[in-house]
Order: structure tokens, then sequence, then C-alpha cells
């Protein structure tokens, strides 16, 4: 998993965002009781703290995503 902060996941839109961060939402307000993926990310602007946590949350979102994208198969077109 990506923890130097100069190897962060940029997505593409705000679209892509919203896919990955459903990938790990679940898994963080699961083992954060009492706060929520959203609460982190309101922190995110004034902790640095918060921004290191979602810059590894959101790189396991990516690895879920490559995961899942090569387990899938793919059309070949003939």
């Amino acid at each position: 998993m990506l923890s130097n902060s100069h190897d962060f996941v940029w997505p593409a839109d705000t679209g892509e965002r919203a896919c990955l961060e459903s990938l790990v939402r679940g898994d963080y307000d699961g083992s954060h009781p009492g706060e929520t993926f959203d609460d982190m990310k309101r922190r995110m602007s004034f902790s640095r703290e918060d921004q290191g946590l979602y810059r590894d949350w959101m790189a396991l979102a990516a690895a879920r995503a490559e995961t899942a994208r090569a387990a899938s198969p793919s059309p070949i077109a003939a």
C-alpha cells in the first residue's frame, strides 16, 4: 500500500473518487466506532493525520479496484 506522501491516488473526476471511496467506506466506518468516513474527510482540511489516513485508504481503494479489474474477464475483439 502507498504510504509516501508523493505517491497519492488522484481520481480523474468526482465519479471515480466516489467509486473508490465506496470500496473502503464500509471498512473505515466499521473499524472506527463513533465516526464515519465523511467525518475524516471533513477533518482533512486541518488535520495532517487525517490527510494521511485518507491517502492510505484511497491507496487501498485503488488496489482493490485494480484487483477487481484484473479479475474480471475483458472481451476480446476478434
